[in-house]
């Protein structure tokens, strides 16, 4: 690379060289061509036929060219302006205006000659745009008029090539064809692509070989190996170089980098890891659950690597199934239907393994299937007995004494041991215990008579249970019918009464009675109905047997009269015809009713035989209304008289007790003299009498026990209150109980003084507590307290 750049300076500076010869000398060999074409005349024809004539320019001048990059040290000649009319004594000026004029390009006044005196980048500007003048130097007025030149920077290989979107990601299916297209890479060159060989690009591979290649002109990106397969290797990283020049030396390069990833196609089959599969499952297994798992491998990805699991062989197909987990693609073997040790011990199955979408390009590298044998062992599970049937049904006589045999059930121990069973009727399923079973033999007994009417079938389970081991159990369903006997006899299956006109006619059909029995009638058996041997002889009814097991009713004399008897009772023998025959005897009620004379039904109830002259059935109402309003009336009076208005105020006689007087005026406290005596409470000892209590008025007045009472100076307060107490309990004119009187309002102040003994220690007293010493033990706590604070003070 270096060898490349040296060249490229080499050359750039070669041509410098050779642009400015030539541009020394261009100015006369342009303007000696140009002038001569000054002077011939070109004739051209235009739209109307006209002859133009191209008119002479007075100065000459050329488009010039500027490499680009240029660092040599000093600035390069572009070129050189010279008008015809500068005869070359200094009074010609050339000015120079437009792009770059006076930064980038400078004119010799004088001479004409443009240098360039900044480098020149062709891919930040092309070209510039120049207007050159000739004005007298003295006037500065114009000797021509004014010309555009361009000066065009001349391109050099100075940009590499770029690949604006790299890096690239690439997908291409695997096993594909030598040539298959993966992408195409572009890469940009800033070069002037008109110009040289800067601009061309020619596309190679560096890394990546032998797997990829590129197309040098295109860079189309193509596979270079057949088979490449995923599961072997499945990401590629390519690296394309692109290069200018044409790709000869000293060419200016660009590399990206091209990730290549193999895309999956189902090329492979499923296998499996090991063709034999050993599983086991216990016998005590219920329908549905999995015996075990296996897998065939396939390491294609997504819906080419699904595989389906089937039997296709072996002595197991019906008593298992398989299944596929779409989540693991495992092969789930189940149990279609219980399977027993003691029947079969090992099944064996053939598996196979399939792919469920296949690529039809890839068919003939098939087949897209593996096999493998499974082996399953049962194992042993100790079992509960099994009974001989699913269900038992049995037949019992009814009304059979207590221990008859019904039947029998049987079980067995099917583990390799075989342990004996054990017998029971679980409560539940006989709950009236009608039933026992043998818990050794399974023979189910009655334990009391059956009544077929009552329960006509008892549905009980028996339980067997193995004897040792586990314990296990099992039930099964037992179904006894109870066998009718004939042991009910028949009655009327109605027992209304027939109604019967007076003046009906003999002969008539008035009734067809019939019969049920509960118990079950046999095939062609019927009632046999007579009249019973008591009532043979009667000269009003008859009866006939229909053979149906009904009978007709018939009457045998002329009319009937309520008024000498409205019912009668026909007795009525019934038989079934059962073996043993059974029979009762049915009364059947006959009522006489008074009839219209189209034989319609007017009454049936009993009328009185004679009514008291000269009253009529609306007299006798009329006469019990009036009853009923005097009774009315009368009850009435009493409770107004019994009524009145009760006393405001106890009576003498009336206990009070009980009772609540409610008083919305309360009283007026301590100056409510007419209420309460006010020296009550000042001396409650003065009064020597006695004094009654203001809650209740007294029936008698009974005297004071005699004995006087402790005085108000009576240091004996103990006894004076107890005397207190023993008197309110002896005084029979006070209640059972205690009495309160509460005043809301005590006045404007108080004679007696406060009762507070806070109030009495917070200030200065002069009374003396050493007499509460000999009130007793319970005012000791009172007398301790004031008589230490007095003995206090005076040491003080």
């Amino acid at each position: 690379m270096w060898e490349g750049l040296g060249l490229q300076v080499f050359l750039m500076c070669l041509g410098a060289v050779l642009c400015s010869a030539v541009a020394t000398s261009a100015p006369l060999e342009h303007s000696h061509r140009h002038r001569l074409s000054l002077h011939r005349h070109r004739e051209r024809t235009g739209k109307e036929g006209q002859v133009l004539h191209r008119s002479k320019r007075g100065w000459v001048w050329n488009q010039f060219f500027v490499i680009e990059e240029y660092t040599g040290p000093d600035p390069v000649l572009v070129g050189r302006l010279h008008s015809d009319v500068d005869a070359g004594d200094g009074n010609c000026k050339y000015i120079l205006s437009g792009e770059g004029a006076g930064t980038i390009f400078v004119i010799d006044d004088k001479t004409g000659n443009i240098h360039a005196t900044k480098t020149l980048d062709r891919e930040e500007q092309a070209q510039y745009t120049l207007t050159a003048q000739a004005v007298d130097r003295a006037t500065n007025k114009p000797l021509e008029p004014p010309s555009e030149f361009i000066v065009k920077v001349q391109d050099i290989n100075d940009n590499p090539p770029e690949f604006l979107h790299g890096p690239y990601y690439a997908r291409v299916p695997e096993m594909s064809n030598v040539g298959t297209s993966v992408m195409q890479v572009t890469a940009t060159d800033a070069d002037d692509p008109t110009y040289g060989n800067s601009a061309r690009l020619v596309y190679s591979i560096l890394q990546g070989q032998p797997y990829f290649s590129v197309e040098p002109q295109t860079g189309i990106i193509r596979t270079a190996l057949p088979n490449m397969d995923r599961e072997a290797r499945q990401e590629y990283d390519v690296v394309i170089q692109a290069k200018d020049m044409g790709g000869h030396m000293g060419g200016l390069s660009g590399t990206t980098e091209v990730k290549i990833t193999l895309t999956d196609v189902n090329d492979n089959p499923p296998k499996f890891p090991q063709s034999v599969y050993a599983m086991s499952v216990s016998e005590d297994k219920v329908s549905g659950e999995e015996v075990g798992r296996l897998k065939a491998k396939d390491p294609d990805l997504g819906e080419n690597g699904l595989v389906s699991y089937r039997f296709i062989e072996g002595d197991g197909m019906t008593v298992f199934e398989i299944t596929t987990d779409t989540d693991t693609r495992e092969g789930v073997i189940k149990l279609r239907k219980p399977v027993d040790f003691e029947t079969k011990r090992a099944y064996t199955l053939r598996v196979e393994a399939s792919n469920t979408h296949l690529d039809p390009r890839f068919i003939a590298w098939g087949p897209y299937k593996d096999t493998a044998t499974v082996k399953v062992m049962v194992e042993d599970a100790d079992e509960p007995p099994a009974f001989m049937a699913t269900s038992y049904s049995f037949e019992v006589e009814e009304n059979a004494r207590d221990g008859t045999v019904v039947g029998r059930v049987h079980a067995k121990d099917t583990d390799v041991a075989n342990n004996p069973v054990r017998y029971m009727i679980p409560r539940y399923t006989d709950v009236e215990q009608f039933f026992s079973v043998g818990p050794e033999d399974g023979i189910i007994k009655t334990t009391r008579p059956l009544d077929r009417e009552t329960l006509p079938w008892h549905n009980i389970s028996v339980s067997a249970t193995e004897i040792g081991g586990h314990h296990q159990d099992t039930k099964v369903r037992v179904n006894i019918k109870v066998k009718d006997m004939n042991d009910n006899a028949p009655e009327f299956a109605t027992q209304n009464e027939i109604l019967v006109c007076e003046n009906v006619s003999p002969g008539k059909l008035i009734e067809t009675v019939s019969a049920v029995d509960k118990d079950e009638m046999v095939h062609r058996q019927y009632f046999h109905f007579s009249i019973a041997p008591e009532a043979v002889n009667n000269q009003n009814f008859s009866l006939k047997d229909n053979r149906d097991s009904t009978a007709s009713i018939y009457v045998t004399r002329r009319g009937f009269s309520r008024m000498t008897q409205d019912v009668y009772f026909l007795p009525i023998e019934i038989n079934d015809n059962g073996i043993p025959p059974m029979s009762s005897t049915n009364t059947l009620t006959i009522r006489v009713c008074s009839c219209d004379s189209k034989d319609t039904i007017l009454s049936c109830n009993v009328e009185p035989y004679i009514l008291p002259a000269g009253l009529s059935t609306g007299a006798l109402i009329a006469i019990l209304a009036c009853i009923v309003i005097l009774l009315a009336i009368v009850v009435l009076f009493v409770a107004l008289r019994r009524q009145k208005k009760e006393p405001l105020i106890v009576f003498e006689e009336e206990d009070i007790r009980e009772n609540i007087i409610t008083y919305d005026d309360e009283g007026g406290g301590e100056e409510d003299t007419e209420a309460f005596d006010i020296a009550t409470l000042q001396n409650p000892d003065g009064a020597n009498g006695f004094l009654p209590r203001k809650d209740i008025k007294p029936e008698l007045q009974y005297p004071m026990r005699p004995g006087g009472h402790p005085v108000a100076n009576s240091v004996d307060v103990d006894d004076f209150i107890k005397t207190r107490i023993n008197d309110a309990d002896n005084d029979p004119t006070a209640p059972p109980y205690d009495s309160i009187q509460i005043y809301g309002y005590e006045g404007r102040g108080s004679i007696a003084g406060s009762l507070s003994s806070l109030e009495s220690v917070t200030t200065d007293s002069d009374l003396d507590y050493d007499y509460l010493q000999s009130w007793g033990p319970r005012f000791k706590k009172l007398a301790d307290l004031y008589g230490t604070k007095d003995s206090a003070d005076d040491n003080s």
